[in-house]
């Protein structure tokens, strides 16, 4: 699922040591003498089970701290037959068939600091999958020291048009307790619990180590806090699904993923001597011999049925960042009754500059909504969202910005761009860090809200499960939680393929939009024509930012659309469209859209030709005004794009009264549509050249690439005379597939 381990600073790495050596060391002998900490009579001792006839591969280390094992031992008492697992080979060929993989605690990092279980996963991921489709089984315990990190092999599942993801994300979150959440389980009904339901209690290693704070498609068994919401988790279960050909259908696999963040398998020490009390140990000897039945069950595709528990818990993602402000977003996950209120402490150069409060909003989908202002232009800032009410059993809340360059300085400013994306694993996110992308700007389909939905208004809950999903997916969370965030919606998060304003659907999706983003204002209020910089009702989701040199105007072109009238924006989102373009000193302006500016040849009629009047308007005013600095943005189409001069004529072939250029970057994802305007490349000149559209007077269309994985990095740069603005498409593994250079000399009417 994701590729590689987030950036740790030394520090970071050095506090999450130490903090590891005090509660792993601090706590073993005292435990060991106290003995269970259970209430009741003491149970009997648990006996082992006779020859299972199943065999188990089984990666161990001597957890470094500890040096404690027991995986081995355990499965042997549970009647498995147990191999080393050979790194050199795939799990369905080592050198004995096995039904279980088991990967124990720890195992990312060996006595000589290695990650042998990382390199693994990740080589094998396609294998692993194999495996448990066919029926086995791979239990994967704690780790240490990936918090942020999704577990690499889950499965990725291809639909038709869409596809979706199992995904489970480890946190820097510890908790010495564990409780029953699936009590029918057979892998946890065996498990002796006290009167709240807490389980493997009075160990001498923290029961959940890195506990898990966010998942999809997969069934809480146990969690870390009382309850049934199941967050944080410290045992998951997945299946696997097999698509049919056709993308339209599936039938469930047999095996079963296990995804846990207990250390129950560390019992004893190298030589055999005990490390846990003799309770203790039987509690993990209880799961063990649990867990063969269960293995047996998945082998012969009768493992208990599935039913996924949602996650709670997405966030914090940094939303609209000006010179002197900053929104901040956050969906702890916890009962807002019992952790009403939430601080935010944000902090430059380690010492904390502001705090402000904030109460969850049961409105709001039990959101946070986090305004802090007094900040200064061009700095670094970090922060920490925690409960005021009380300690609240939420996963770490932390996150970074860096505010805008004052607005008249000269400055180099690059924003990432991206449409059309799964809440799947995709490295494309990381990408986006990797280049030095400062904020980012999800221009529609972000995420597909509507996948799976029957066209009901009662789905709200499904509507923003989707954007919770999607802000959880751990590529995307560490993104949203390092830099700015600004949105606009398309049609599949704004009510379904190819609607328009007359949608019945809108409102429900605009209420899931503006749960989850932190744009600096969601349209106008109903009714009126005043911003709307609340998350209550309302009309539209446009808005606008500047970052230094470049303002972006990001424009709604679904909620007052009629594709009978051809009207796109009605008078209060075209009023203000037009008034913040005369007003802007920002040095180039970015009309940002959904859907594409340009007639895209298609049955759909979701694109601005549709609403030609209003576009020739649009460009009338930037040449009557002589409003320099202007280039347009748009995704949707699944295919990327250099279009300059859509509009021209042999009369008027720069209707703006300078070149204008549109950028279309799409898709995110992998799935393209081909292109349909067949832009190739020329042998004999190296240029595009087309063969179609080839009456066009204007040929607008420059280049062209059917590319999956693909996001525009967007550099405004007044450091140099003349200003440049520098537009370059780039895929998820750093290859530059076009690049396109324009000064404000070329963006001016002469």
């Amino acid at each position: 699922m994701d590729d590689s381990s987030p950036t740790l600073s030394d520090s970071v790495r050095a506090e999450i040591s130490r903090r590891r050596a005090v509660q792993l060391l601090g706590v073993g002998a005292a435990a060991v003498a106290a003995g269970s900490a259970m209430t009741g009579t003491a149970a009997a001792a648990v006996a082992p089970l006779p020859s299972s006839g199943l065999r188990a591969a089984v990666l161990e280390y001597a957890d470094r701290w500890t040096n404690a094992v027991g995986l081995r031992t355990l499965l042997e008492h549970a009647g498995f037959t147990v191999i080393d697992l050979d790194l050199t080979k795939a799990p369905d060929a080592q050198a004995q068939a096995v039904d279980l993989i088991a990967f124990g605690s720890f195992t990312n990092d060996s006595t000589n600091n290695t990650n042998p279980y990382g390199t693994y996963v990740k080589a094998h991921t396609d294998s692993l999958r194999r495996f448990v489709r066919a029926g086995g089984v791979v239990l994967d315990l704690a780790k240490s020291d990936e918090p942020g990190v999704g577990v690499p092999y889950l499965p990725i599942w291809k639909w038709d048009y869409n596809s979706t993801a199992m995904f489970a994300v480890r946190t820097d979150a510890d908790f010495n307790t564990v409780y029953r959440v699936a009590t029918a389980h057979p892998l946890v009904s065996v498990l002796p619990a006290d009167a709240s339901g807490q389980v493997f209690a009075g160990r001498s290693v923290t029961a959940s180590w890195e506990s898990l704070g966010a998942w999809k498609e997969m069934r809480v068994l146990l969690a870390c806090v009382s309850g049934t919401s199941g967050y944080p988790a410290a045992l998951l279960e997945g299946k696997d699904k097999i698509v049919a050909a056709d993308g339209k259908s599936s039938v469930d696999g047999k095996g079963r993923y296990l995804v846990s963040s207990l250390t129950i398998d560390k019992c004893y020490d190298t030589a055999g001597a005990p490390t846990q009390s003799e309770a203790a140990i039987d509690d993990s000897r209880r799961f063990f011999n649990a867990l063969t039945g269960y293995v047996k069950s998945a082998k012969a595709g009768s493992a208990p049925s599935l039913t996924v528990t949602p996650s709670l818990q997405a966030g914090p993602l940094v939303g609209h960042v000006s010179e002197t402000t900053a929104r901040l977003w956050a969906r702890p996950g916890v009962d807002p009754g019992t952790y009403p209120t939430w601080k935010c402490e944000v902090k430059a150069g380690g010492v904390v500059v502001k705090t402000v409060t904030a109460t969850l909003s049961t409105a709001n989908d039990s959101t946070l909504l986090m305004d802090v202002s007094g900040l200064q232009a061009n700095t670094e800032y970090t922060f920490d969202i925690t409960s005021a009410t009380a300690a609240a059993p939420a996963v770490p809340m932390k996150g970074s910005f860096r505010t805008a360059p004052a607005a008249g300085a000269a400055a180099k400013v690059s924003l990432g761009v991206g449409s059309c994306a799964h809440n799947v694993p995709n490295h494309l996110w990381k990408q986006v860090m990797t280049e030095g992308c400062e904020g980012f700007v999800m221009l529609g389909d972000t995420p597909y809200a509507d996948m799976g939905l029957s066209g009901a208004s009662s789905e709200l809950d499904r509507v923003r499960r989707h954007h919770r999903d999607f802000l959880a997916v751990p590529e995307i969370a560490r993104m949203v939680s390092s830099m700015p965030i600004w949105g606009t919606w398309d049609d599949h998060d704004f009510a379904g393929n190819d609607t328009d304003g007359r949608s019945t659907l809108k409102t429900m999706y605009r209420e899931a939009f503006v749960d989850y983003r932190a744009n600096a204002n969601f349209g106008h209020v109903t009714g009126g024509t005043g911003l709307l910089t609340g998350r209550g009702p309302g009309e539209g989701i446009y808005t606008s930012f500047r970052r230094g040199p470049v303002e972006v105007l990001l424009i709604d072109p679904r909620w007052f659309s009629n594709t009978s009238t051809g009207v796109c924006m009605e008078t209060v989102q075209s009023t203000w469209l037009k008034d913040a373009l005369k007003a802007s000193t920002a040095t180039f302006k970015v009309l940002g859209s959904g859907m594409v500016w340009y007639d895209k040849i298609t049955a759909e009629k979701d694109d601005w030709n549709t609403y030609k009047t209003e576009k020739l308007q649009l460009l009338d005013l930037i040449k009557t005004e002589r409003i320099s600095g202007c280039v347009m943005l748009s995704g949707d189409i699944h295919v990327s794009r250099a279009v300059k001069n859509f509009d021209g004529t042999p009369a008027d072939p720069k209707p703006a009264g300078y070149d204008m250029w549109e950028y279309v970057v799409s898709p995110v994802h992998d799935w393209t549509i081909g292109d349909q305007f067949d832009v190739t490349t020329s042998a004999a000149t190296g240029l595009p050249e087309k063969t179609r559209w080839t009456a066009h007077p204007a040929d607008p269309v420059k280049w062209s690439k059917d590319a999956p994985y693909t996001f525009l990095k967007l550099t405004a740069d007044t450091t140099v005379t003349p200003a440049t603005l520098t537009a370059k498409w780039i895929n998820r593994d750093g290859a530059v597939l076009h690049t396109q250079t324009c000064t404000i000399t070329d963006l001016t009417r002469p």
